[in-house]
């Protein structure tokens, strides 16, 4: 395979090293898709189990990746067979950080005899672009994070600095003062709380500022899943503040592919019975970080709507729903508890909404597709998104107390059904169809990622 425009040009080789949790492993692996499909060829470094639990790579590309295995050392607090944030619960993160910090002498070797022309890394192993200096390799970080996120902490001294300055949750409840723009977008109370936490020393013996910190400010350039046609003022913001360039890669939008799973087979069946566009998928990803009396609520406000649904229960830590709740719903909803196509689903003409946490592959997924959304962010960079997209009018989030962050069943209900159903709810569903036009466009997305190829093309550690 060629890359168009440039086939005799020498093909490059780019190193992926994400932080051990899958809603940054599989974003690394869509751009390394994406990069393949060029007839590059991708080094992607993991643990051996997480290698192991990843989509499978198409086969027209298969002879363009390598996966490079390198064990986890066993650290004290940290589970046995532990490799990613799935197979933990949230006190043991810190552990996970400091054990993916000891694969540093494994991932240096690697670098070091693989003729890499570049290396895109998180915000985890801030020590990668170290190591890529001495070997005059290309320096790329990566986040799985949108510009908006990133605007909230400042420059990347202020990160390096761990946030000093910032460290009440009144400091993040409104814009920073840095904002030029009009913009309501902020964290309730509950959420800053816990934002604050990001510039503590943790038991790793770093902060997250920290290690994002020195990981951008280290690197040639800042790389994001980005689209200009759907922002500019946030990009641009970041841009200002960080004083380096920043990359947009487009929205990496994934290909939905032909399947004969027999889950897809059920699912669709079920589907291809009900009415167009009445259908409610929910997801809350295989992550959430949910308390069992809020997912008690939010199974109650979707029985309160009368909506027909379909919920892809995949949440950790033996989670329950009410008793009797399934055989109330039946006919009317399907709670699955196995694995499930979203991308199929999402684009079944069945469904018209989508009620998500907000993590930004998810909200990519829908929006591609014109799915407009039920915000119900849990975590990180998910409040954010869903401001974001409160804001331009393509979700409506869910009614929660401020000082806990609490919904109850009737705030779920009257969410859902103003999206779905109600006279009111119909800017969201035609703005979600506009905003289909663009994150569904693959040609447009294609384009952002020549442009981030002739980039490392042309950056000064890079090959002529």
């Amino acid at each position: 395979m060629e890359e168009e425009g440039l086939p005799n040009e020498r093909k490059l080789h780019v190193v992926m090293f994400p932080w051990l949790a899958f809603g940054h492993l599989i974003p690394f692996l869509e751009l390394s898709k994406a990069i393949a499909r060029k007839g590059h060829k991708i080094s992607f470094i993991s643990t051996p189990r997480n290698i192991d639990r990843l989509p499978k790579i198409p086969p027209d590309l298969a002879s363009s990746f390598t996966f490079v295995k390198i064990p986890l050392q066993k650290v004290e607090g940290l589970p046995e067979n532990a490799e990613s944030t799935t197979d933990i619960r949230t006190e043991e993160m810190d552990y996970l950080k400091k054990a993916q910090d000891l694969m540093e002498s494994d991932v240096a070797e690697f670098l070091q005899n693989s003729s890499a022309d570049a290396v895109v890394y998180d915000f985890a192993s801030f020590w990668v672009p170290r190591i890529a200096m001495k070997l005059g390799i290309s320096r790329f970080f990566f986040s799985i994070f949108e510009s908006w996120f990133w605007c909230f902490f400042g420059t990347t001294d202020n990160l390096i600095n761990e946030l000093e300055g910032m460290n009440t949750a009144e400091d993040y409840m409104s814009p920073p003062k840095w904002v030029p723009f009009h913009t309501k977008v902020s964290y309730k109370y509950h959420e800053a709380k816990l934002i604050c936490l990001a510039g503590e020393k943790n038991a790793s013996g770093f902060s997250d500022a920290y290690r994002s910190g020195i990981g951008i400010s280290q690197s040639d350039a800042f790389i994001l899943r980005h689209c200009n046609e759907f922002d500019t003022e946030w990009f641009n913001l970041l841009a200002d503040l960080y004083n380096k360039p920043l990359i947009p890669l487009g929205f990496l939008p994934p290909h939905v592919e032909e399947t004969e799973d027999q889950n897809w087979v059920l699912i669709n069946k079920w589907l291809d019975s009900r009415i167009e566009g009445s259908v409610l998928y929910i997801a809350l990803g295989s992550e959430a970080m949910i308390s069992q009396d809020q997912i008690t609520e939010l199974a109650h406000g979707l029985e309160l709507s009368e909506i027909p649904f379909l919920w892809a229960f995949k949440l950790p830590y033996g989670f329950e729903l009410p008793e009797g709740f399934e055989e109330r719903i039946k006919g009317r909803g399907i709670v699955w508890k196995g694995w499930v196509p979203q991308l199929k689903i999402l684009d079944h003409v069945s469904v018209g909404g989508f009620l998500s946490h907000c993590g930004l592959g998810s909200t990519l997924e829908a929006l591609m597709l014109g799915a407009p959304l039920i915000l119900l962010p849990l975590m990180v960079d998910q409040w954010t998104n869903s401001r974001i997209l409160e804001e331009k009018q393509i979700g409506v989030e869910v009614e929660r107390n401020e000082e806990d962050g609490y919904f109850t069943r009737d705030s779920v209900a009257q969410a859902v059904r103003l999206v779905m159903v109600e006279d009111g709810g119909k800017i969201f569903r035609d703005k979600a169809k506009e905003a289909g036009a663009v994150f569904g466009n693959t040609r447009l997305h294609d384009r952002y990622v020549d442009d981030f190829i002739n980039y490392l093309r042309q950056c000064p550690n890079g090959p002529i």
